[in-house]
This record gives C-alpha cells, sequence and structure tokens, in this order.
C-alpha cells in the first residue's frame, strides 16, 4: 500500500480509531481522512454513500461503534442492536457499491459464547448462546464479521474482521459509572492516593482473569491488517496473556504510587472467572503484540495525569 494511499478510519476519535490514524501517520502515511458524527452521521445511508462516492477511500477500518457498559446494554437494547447495524451496515455495502477493495472492520470478544472453552478460538463463532448483559451489541458485531466473510465468499474481496481483547490506552474512558475495570482502576487508585493514600475498596474477590491490550498494539494489528492480505476472514487480536484481577490492582497501585490498602469486597459478583483469547492465528502469519502490562498502564497512567482536567462525568 502506498504512503499517499487515501484511507479513511471510522470512528477516528474514539480511543481505537485515533490509535490507528497515530499509528499509520507514524508509518509515513499522508492521505488518511477521518468525520466527527456531527460531520457525518454513519446511520444515514444516503450521506455514507454520497460520502464515499466524493472521497473515494482505497480502503476503510470501521472502528466506529455505540459502545456502553452492562447498564446502557441492558437499558437500551433496541439502540445497541440497531444502531451498531446501521453504522457498519451502510459502511460495508456502500464499501461494496463503490469498489472499496480494502475493508478492516473491528469488533469486540464479546461475539463469543458466553460458555465457550477458553481460550477463545475463532472457530468458537455461533456455536452457543451469547452473555445476555450485552448480546444486543454483540450479534450486531457478528452481523458486521458475517457480512464481510459473505463479500469474500461472493466477491472475492479483501474485507476482514479483527476481534480485540480488553483495550485500554491513550483517550480510554475514565469515568467512574461507565469506564472499563481497568481505567477505573487508575482513576481510583489515583483519587486514594491525592487523598493521603487512603483505601481502595474492590468489587469481588480479585480471582477473575482478564487479558488486556494496549490499543497502541491494537492500531499496529489494523496497519498489519492493511498492508497485507489475510487468508481468514476473522482473526482475534490480544497478547494470549491473561492475569488476575489482584495482580492487575496490584501494578496499577505501584505504577500510581498509591501507599494504601486494597479492599476486597467479596459481596460484590466476580463476573466471568476467565475470559482470554487464542490469538494463534495472528501469530501464525506474522503478527503479534509488544507492550508489556506494565509498560502499557505506565503510558495511560501518564496520559491521565496530562489530561485530567479535560475529563467530562457521563450523566446516568
Amino acid at each position: 500500500m502506498e504512503k499517499n494511499t487515501k484511507i479513511y478510519i471510522a470512528g477516528h476519535r474514539g480511543m481505537v480509531g485515533s490509535a490507528v490514524w497515530r499509528a499509520l501517520e507514524h508509518k509515513g502515511y499522508t492521505n488518511l481522512i477521518g468525520r466527527t458524527s456531527k460531520e457525518l452521521d454513519l446511520k444515514d445511508q444516503v450521506a455514507v454513500v454520497a460520502f464515499l462516492e466524493k472521497e473515494k477511500p482505497v480502503a476503510i477500518i470501521d472502528a466506529a461503534a455505540r459502545v456502553g457498559g452492562i447498564l446502557a446494554n441492558n437499558d437500551f437494547p433496541y439502540q445497541f442492536l440497531m444502531e451498531n447495524m446501521q453504522i457498519q451496515n451502510n459502511l460495508i455495502d456502500s464499501a461494496l457499491k463503490a469498489g472499496i477493495e480494502k475493508f478492516v472492520f473491528l469488533g469486540s470478544s464479546c461475539i463469543y459464547p458466553k460458555f465457550a472453552p477458553q481460550p477463545l478460538k475463532e472457530e468458537y463463532l455461533l456455536t452457543d448462546s451469547l452473555e445476555p448483559t450485552n448480546e444486543w451489541y454483540a450479534i450486531a458485531k457478528i452481523t458486521g464479521v458475517k457480512l464481510c466473510q459473505a463479500i469474500r465468499k461472493q466477491f472475492n474481496k479483501d474485507y476482514v474482521s479483527l476481534m480485540p481483547t480488553n483495550l485500554y490506552g491513550h483517550y480510554d474512558n475514565f469515568d467512574l459509572q461507565t469506564s472499563h475495570v481497568l481505567p477505573a482502576m487508575i482513576r481510583k487508585f489515583h483519587e486514594a492516593k491525592e487523598n493521603n493514600h487512603a483505601d481502595v475498596v474492590l468489587w469481588g474477590s480479585g480471582t477473575p482473569m482478564r487479558e488486556f491490550l494496549f490499543v497502541d498494539d491494537m492500531a499496529e494489528a489494523v496497519v498489519y491488517a492493511l498492508e497485507n492480505e489475510l487468508p481468514e476472514y476473522l482473526y482475534n487480536v490480544g497478547s494470549g496473556k491473561d492475569i488476575t484481577i489482584k495482580e492487575l490492582a496490584e501494578t496499577i497501585q505501584k505504577v500510581t504510587g498509591h501507599q494504601g490498602t486494597i479492599v476486597w469486597d467479596a459481596s460484590k459478583p466476580d463476573g466471568t472467572p476467565r475470559k482470554l483469547m487464542d490469538v494463534s492465528k495472528m501469530k501464525e502469519i506474522g503478527w503479534q503484540y509488544s507492550t508489556e502490562l506494565n509498560e502499557g498502564i505506565a503510558q495511560t497512567y501518564a496520559w491521565y495525569l496530562e489530561n485530567i482536567g479535560s475529563f467530562k462525568e457521563v450523566k446516568m
């Protein structure tokens, strides 16, 4: 792919999209385009068709989605299903009709069945029922995966889907009501440190195991998919390693410099005991992660400190 190739990044201001933009710029790509939701409503089919006909990008990276936690998924199931399908269907169908040869679709590990064996393999897709708390988002993403697979099969175009594990990093969400576990811990430990190293209360026993990937590594995987023709339609992207929530908490405590006590509230739920991705397919074709968890957390904390005054609380 030439460095002046026009590449459209949908969702370029989000955590993943902005990381992809940085990674491409770092590699010397000079013709990147993005639009905010105010500039281009991806739920509007006519607008998406007109945009692609005008701009004629050679490749599209779909990092756009309506996202949220368990509460939001539970309270707004229709919006999570419909809006995500509208966004990706408009992009995928319009890309096909515009003759775009390269499309990278980004999803989530929640596409896999709730009780699938660990680690999660690509072939476990659609083998059992989903986790009920986020099935609306998952079904939309599964639809996108299958659309890209259908286009590969029927039209022989290079449309591929990448499913990341738990991501964290620059531009993460640090709102305690809506954020995921790692950024929430960074904020809790930082605020406790600022409050004379007060105790930090965390949910559960600390025994569940989770996998994390620095978002800049995810961006490198996207660039790899852009620059190479991947032989299969679906790939997991992660570190292939997991740690306990207790180990995660102790790592973040050390990085932030908190010297108080961690208190585990065993009356609160632990969630799924383990969730690990099998990333052997990406490794076989030549890509693997490079940022270890300690280093990634340190970079994320540094970014948090630099931007601490700009965060907006999410109203529930």
